[in-house]
């Protein structure tokens, strides 16, 4: 099949096609423009409606978590930019690691007339095990980096085994 089959040109014929002079002679592409205007509409509403549409942080989705674990420890960095550390929370429970905060921007410009508000919650769980010492969590918040550790028992670190891995083909 060639790819000039694919093009809705009328055949014989170099004039351009129904869809894009404008008129509506052909019923299919018709519907098409239409379905994909309805579309275009509904969709259009669930961006931010903002003046600085991208500059929160988060964008109504969870903060981009990385964990990372040894024989030792678990630690849990989440980037949370923009975020006072007072309005962050971390709770542990059963083995389950909770971070949860709030994001509060106000924005105005009086010579502009304008102003813009923009609070964000968000919350994320991440179930960890419950081989963890909780007395010993510790958290610190620096440049936007929130990094949770969780130290392991003894119990969890003296069940670690290693396996060895057979090279044979």
């Amino acid at each position: 099949m060639n790819v000039r089959d694919l093009i809705p040109w009328s055949r014989g014929s170099s004039q351009v096609p129904s869809v894009y002079r404008g008129d509506d002679m052909d019923p299919f592409l018709s519907l098409q423009r239409n379905v994909n205007r309805l579309f275009d509409e509904v969709f259009r509403g669930f961006g931010s409606p903002s003046l600085f549409a991208g500059t929160s942080p988060f964008n109504g989705s969870w903060p981009h978590v990385e964990i990372e674990e040894n024989d030792n420890d678990i630690r849990v960095i989440a980037e949370i930019p923009g975020i006072d550390p007072d309005d962050i929370e971390v709770l542990l429970e059963d083995g389950v690691l909770t971070l949860r905060g709030e994001n509060k921007s106000e924005t105005e410009d009086k010579d502009r007339r304008f102003s813009e508000r923009y609070y964000g919650r968000f919350e994320r769980r991440l179930a960890l095990g419950r081989q963890l010492d909780e007395n010993k969590v510790a958290a610190t918040f620096k440049n936007g980096l929130l990094v949770v550790t969780l130290p392991k028992t003894e119990k969890a670190r003296a069940n670690v085994k290693r396996i060895t891995i057979d090279d044979t083909k």
